[in-house]
């Protein structure tokens, strides 16, 4: 079974980004190996960004299996995105 996948298309210019990666890496911590995160910088990734019609950063999406669960804009808290994490595990 596939784990799920937590996409932050961040921008390194962008201060609310800066706010959200120490809840990632609470995230990372807390959930290890069961959940991949992946940070996706969209003024270097143009194409991923414009496939998932990213016009807000930070967006966080959750996919599982290539489909997406769950979309979040804005800093996210670490007990929201974690619960919807574990609904997937």
């Amino acid at each position: 079974m596939s784990k799920p996948v937590l996409m932050d298309f961040t921008a390194t210019w962008c201060g609310p980004c800066k706010m959200q990666k120490p809840i990632l890496k609470e995230i990372e911590e807390r959930m290890g190996e069961k959940v991949e995160i992946k940070e996706i910088d969209v003024d270097e990734n143009n194409d991923l960004a414009g496939k998932y019609g990213i016009n807000v950063v930070p967006t966080l999406i959750i996919e599982k299996d290539g489909e997406e669960i769950k979309r979040f804009t804005g800093v996210t808290k670490a007990d929201v995105l974690g619960s919807e994490l574990e609904k997937l595990i």
